[in-house]
């Protein structure tokens, strides 16, 4: 692989994030692929090295704090050659109804916000492909259940996308799946039942797989836009065209 194009990957250990890592890997436009993990992924690191890109684990942290990942983050990009973008899919997967706004904050907003100041402030970096969720909002409410698809979760990633806008590099690309297919938080009997529906189902609102996301977020990082936009399921499956 004699690309220098890399990419920086946060929350590649995720369902959607090792889709994005297959994804980097496959189209073969990514020499050097950046995982800033909490545990180590060896089967990505080998499904690198056996189609010959570099996958690299440089930071390790059970425990990831701003602080560390902003630092992190810009420490990575110093050390690469030739074109770079920051890619993340960081996000609570489940759980959410059950903790408290601000835990959920400190990993959606907190996290995804210092992972987007280390990219901007390494000078770098001009592109950041960021996962949302459908519907967010961040004038959203703050109460009631913080369960996926209500008002509180719509809210933190609402906050997210405004943190990574506020502190991030010149394009944001942001997109914002429904029901995910594949991923490990997603019931399997509504992964059956929901693309029966589909033809009824508002278009920002149909379920889409982990792959077809992933697919969509390589080809903006492959052809950065000219601008930040918001990718729903339409924008989302004309990209994997």
């Amino acid at each position: 692989m004699s690309s220098t194009r890399a990419a920086v990957v946060l929350g590649a250990s995720g369902s959607v994030g090792s889709a994005l890592i297959k994804e980097l890997i496959r189209c073969g436009a990514f020499g050097i692929i950046v995982t800033l993990v909490r545990r180590s992924q060896p089967d990505q690191v080998r499904e690198a090295r056996e189609a010959g890109v570099e996958l690299r684990e440089p930071f390790i942290v059970e425990q990831m704090d701003a602080a560390g990942l902003e630092s992190a983050t810009l420490t990575v990009i110093q050390s690469l050659k030739g074109d770079v973008v920051g890619m993340s899919v960081l996000g609570i997967g489940a759980g959410t109804a059950k903790i408290p706004i601000e835990v959920h904050r400190d990993v959606d907003v907190g996290l995804n916000a210092a992972f987007a100041r280390g990219l901007k402030a390494s000078g770098r970096v001009q592109h950041l492909v960021f996962m949302s969720a459908v519907g967010a909002d961040p004038n959203a409410a703050t109460t009631g259940s913080g369960a996926a698809g209500m008002p509180r979760y719509a809210r933190v990633k609402g906050e997210a996308e405004e943190a990574v806008k506020a502190n991030g590099p010149t394009v944001v690309s942001i997109f914002r799946p429904a029901m995910i297919i594949g991923s490990q938080h997603t019931p399997w009997l509504l992964e059956k039942l929901l693309p029966l529906f589909s033809w009824i189902t508002p278009s920002n609102f149909r379920s889409i797989t982990t792959m077809q996301i992933a697919r969509a977020m390589v080809a903006t990082a492959l052809h950065t836009p000219a601008s930040s936009d918001v990718y729903h399921y339409r924008e989302m499956m004309t990209l994997n065209q």
